[in-house]
Order: C-alpha cells, then structure tokens, then sequence
C-alpha cells in the first residue's frame, strides 16, 4: 500500500501545547517537528507540501496548491484530516488585531506582540499609553483561552519583574472574557468554579456574559451585562470558537453531504462521507453523534482515534476482510492548566485540581510529545519556568508582527503556476 500525504505545512503540530510557545517556555520546534522526520522510516509514504484546493470525485483526484507550483493526485480511498480554522463568528475582520491560535505562525506573532507590548510600555511616558500597552484581553474562556491567560499572569506576576525601570510588569491587567457564564463550561460546576477561583488568584480579571462587538488596534468593544463597554488594550488574543476550514465547503458541495452550522461534515457511522465509501472524514472536520447521541467534540483524541479507526477500515478492505464497522469514541478525559503546578482534569467521573491534576496534565502531554529528543527539551524548559523564574524562548523580531500584514500587502512569492503532476491512484491523506 502507498501512501501520499499532502500537508500545507512541513511540520507535524503538537496543538494543545502551542500557547507555550506563544509565551515563551517552548520553541516552536519542541511542538512541531518536521513530518519527513516523524516519516522517515516509513518508505511507503510520499509526503508532498501543499493545500488541497478541489476535489474531483469522478475522476477521484485532488488538486494541489504548492509552493510555486499546481499539481494533482490521484487516489483509490482518501482521508481528509484538515483539522480546524479559528471562528470569528461571522467578523474575520476582527482578526487583524485579535490573531488566533491555530499555527506556529499564529503562537510566534502572539509571543512577539506579547514581549514587544512590555517594551514598548517601558517607553512611555502618559499613564494611559502604558496602562494600554499592559492591558492584555483573551477572548474565550476555554481550555485555551484559560491556559493563555493563566501563563500571561504569570509572565506579568513572577518571570518579568525587576527587569523593567519604569514600569511594573505587576500592574499589567490580563482580562479574559467570554459570552457563556462560566470558565471552562465543558469540565463542570465544580471544576469550572475550582478554575475561575484560580484565575482571580492569579490577578486575572474574569469577564463571563460578556459578549465581544468589535476589536481595533487600541481596543475592544464588549456587550457586558452591566451595558457597553470599552477595554483599551494593544495586545488581543482570539480564542472564542473554531469552524471547518473552506475546504470542507467544497467537499459537501461535491459529494453532496451536509455539513453543520461550524461547516462540519455529516459522516456515516464508519467515518466515510454518504455515497462515497472510498472517501473518510476525521477529526475536526467531521459531524459525527457519538454513542451517547451528543456530537463529538473538536479535540485531539477524537482525531487520533478517528484516524486510527480509518486507517483500521482500510487494511480491512485492502486485506479482503469486511469493512464498514462504525467509529466509537473513548473519551480519555479532559485536561486544563490554570497555571504552574495547579491544573483541572476530568477522567471519566474522576474530577482533580490543583497539583495532581497537573501532575496528570504533564505525563499526558510529554506522553504525546513527538520524539525523543522534544521530550527531554520540553522537561529541561519545563523545569526552568515551572521551578525557577526563566523563559526560555523570548526571542522575538518585529518580523514575527508584521509577517502576515505584509503577506497580505504584496502577495504571496510562491504563487502557484500553472504545472501538473499527476500521481499513482494511491491512498491519500490530505492535512489541508
């Protein structure tokens, strides 16, 4: 059996790890190796960079969008596992001055507006401006939104003091905020209430029920239950909801299933798309109900096992063996760090906080950690921010801010031109 995977990227991204990176204590490289280093050993599989544009289901082929160049593939049975793109509900302006965090592109300008923002307050001299420039707003207060605003505090609180002569990193405000009425809703009363008390002892201004109207450069404007309000504030960070990426869209439209309201694609039992048995959707791209009746949720363990069960339908054909036996999740529990030494997990009717919830939160993540060598680099930074006062990767260049506005300015290099490369009719994997 071959195998062709068509990423848009060249590294594999370890997701649930990515705001260390946008904070400092990771390097991007610790939750991103590259995929030809992961596969190296697999001499069956042909990895091909590029972004799946069009899908020919007639002609079972998928036209590719590379760097510089266009090409297409073709397949026998195909996978799509394009994951998710960051939800602005509707205002993609919004991400001009609120970035998200699905990217290494994403973590890395976050850590360079996050850092340059310290600076650029030390330089002021109105009260106003550094109140403004110290000013950090999290929109969304889930898993990731709680992480990032627990680790902002602590970079404010306990890494950055006595670094600075003219200002007090204490006095920065990191303000998280969410439309629903609760921290972390999805772990429960118990831990929700567990996290929210953590937050405020971090110094975190929590703001539920509070719905975001607009983001500028200096700003956000917010539906509060005490009416409008303003929160001045140069540093934003987007983590309110995710949808299917375009790619989704195009696939319903050719095959003809129907998608969610979040762009999702309704799925067969087995995982594959209706009327099209050689095609499989997984992860965060499909709408599937699981055993309980309730949709399974956008998250990495329903991705991996998804693709495990995909993988597992294809031997099966390919071994001449009965295929079709639908997916069933096993939901391992959730997890969230609140900050150092002090997380939530929920496992199975098993609720933790505090130091052993942490404890679970590092084994599991370092178990998940892809390769030898990330996993001892990510215990060595691990150790210099959670047992001292360090951060290990705060290098950052106005590169890393400006990079995607003037991506947008004058266009991308590697436009693709007109070129064909039609591959073996193989299985494909296709990341985006």
């Amino acid at each position: 059996m071959d195998v062709t995977l068509i990423n848009g990227t060249t590294y594999h991204l370890f997701q649930p790890l990515l705001y260390q990176v946008a904070t400092g204590i990771l390097s991007e490289g610790e939750v991103a190796p590259p995929i030809r280093e992961i596969l190296r050993r697999q001499r069956n599989v042909d990895v091909r960079l590029g972004r799946v544009r069009d899908v020919d289901v007639e002609a079972k082929t998928v036209d590719v969008a590379g760097p510089g160049v266009s090409y297409t593939v073709g397949y026998d049975t195909l996978i799509f596992a394009a994951g998710s793109s960051q939800s602005y509900f509707g205002n993609d302006g919004f991400a001009e001055d609120a970035p998200g965090m699905k990217s290494v592109d994403d973590a890395l300008e976050l850590r360079a507006r996050i850092f340059h923002a310290f600076e650029i307050a030390d330089l002021q001299t109105d009260p106003a401006d550094i109140e403004r420039w110290m000013t950090f707003v999290i929109v969304g207060a889930g898993p990731t939104g709680t992480e990032m605003a627990g680790q902002i505090a602590e970079l404010a609180h306990r890494t950055l003091p006595g670094q600075y002569k003219h200002i007090d990193p204490h006095r920065a405000r990191v303000v998280l905020v969410d439309a629903v009425g609760a921290v972390l809703n999805t772990f429960g009363d118990r831990l929700s209430t567990r996290a929210l008390r953590e937050l405020h002892q971090l110094g975190v201004e929590v703001e539920l029920n509070t719905k975001v109207v607009d983001v500028d450069p200096t700003g956000i404007e917010v539906e509060t239950v005490r009416g409008p309000e303003r929160i001045p504030a140069m540093t934003k960070v987007w983590a309110a909801g995710v949808s299917a990426p375009p790619l989704a869209r195009r696939l319903a439209e050719v095959t003809g299933a129907r998608t969610d309201r979040a762009g999702r694609i309704h799925v067969e039992p087995d995982g594959t798309v209706p009327g099209h048995p050689e095609i499989f959707v997984v992860g965060d791209l499909m709408a599937l109900a699981g055993d309980d009746g309730r949709q399974l949720p956008g998250v990495a363990q329903v991705a991996i096992q998804s693709g495990r069960h995909a993988a597992g339908q294809i031997k099966r054909r390919l071994a001449g063996r009965p295929a079709g036996q639908p997916f069933h999740y096993f939901d391992k529990g959730s997890l969230a760090v609140i900050s150092r030494f002090s997380a939530v997990a929920s496992i199975g009717g098993l609720r933790l906080s505090g130091f052993p919830a942490w404890l679970i939160w590092l084994v599991v993540h370092l178990f998940y950690l892809v390769g030898f060598k990330n996993r001892v680099s990510a215990v060595l930074h691990w150790a210099v921010s959670f047992l001292g006062r360090g951060c290990p990767e705060r290098v950052t260049t106005l590169q890393q801010v400006h990079a995607r506005t003037a991506m947008r300015q004058y266009g991308d290099p590697f436009a693709p031109a007109p070129d064909t490369y039609t591959g073996s009719r193989t299985p494909v994997t296709s990341g985006g």
